[in-house]
């Protein structure tokens, strides 16, 4: 996410926080916050889609998702 749009997230915030935000602002820093949610979860997924588990006996493997 750019450094432009966090600072914006930042701001409305603050506002929120100092006068509250009207109902477009309201809209803005939910599709902000969305965007930002799902950046972070696609880098976290990616991650751990990069991580290698090594066993004591050498061999190594991908981390699973665990089944429900």
């Amino acid at each position: 996410m750019e450094k432009e749009k966090i600072e914006r997230i930042n701001e409305l915030a603050r506002k929120r926080k100092a006068e509250g935000l009207t109902p477009a602002e309201e809209a803005e820093q939910d599709a902000l916050r969305k965007e930002y949610i799902a950046g972070f979860r696609n880098n976290l997924q990616e991650l751990l889609d990069s991580v290698v588990v090594q066993n004591p006996d050498g061999t190594q493997h991908k981390l699973q998702k665990k089944q429900p």
